[in-house]
């Protein structure tokens, strides 16, 4: 169950890296890449976030991509909530694969 506050520091989590990923893909064509969900450790120090990618076949080496390079990504996200947070989350990427599921359950109602 997440407290207020969490949910507060996900909110804003979403919102600023939706952006910096934004920024950071316009100038790659034909791929976007948007931050479905974040989760939060209630002592605020992990970030889950979750990605979905479209294509879905470049997910995971986007998300490689994203877990390898972690440590520029949150001092960026650093840089633009510093004085909002006091602690700046480790931030986990994870692939968000509830479109390809809702498509397959999709396919399979139709058969």
């Amino acid at each position: 169950m997440n407290t207020t506050r969490q949910q507060k520091i996900e909110r804003l989590i979403q919102k600023e890296l939706s952006t910096m990923f934004q920024q950071d893909t316009s100038h790659t064509h034909g791929l976007l890449v948007t931050v479905s969900k974040v989760r939060i450790s209630p002592d605020f120090s992990i970030a889950d976030v979750y990605l979905s990618v479209f294509p879905s076949d470049k997910a995971a080496e986007t998300v490689q991509s994203a877990n390898n390079n972690v440590k520029t990504i949150r001092y960026d996200f650093g840089q633009i909530v510093r004085h909002q947070l006091r602690i700046i989350p480790d931030f986990r990427f994870h692939i968000d694969d509830s479109l390809d599921y809702l498509e397959h359950i999709d396919q399979l109602l139709k058969k």
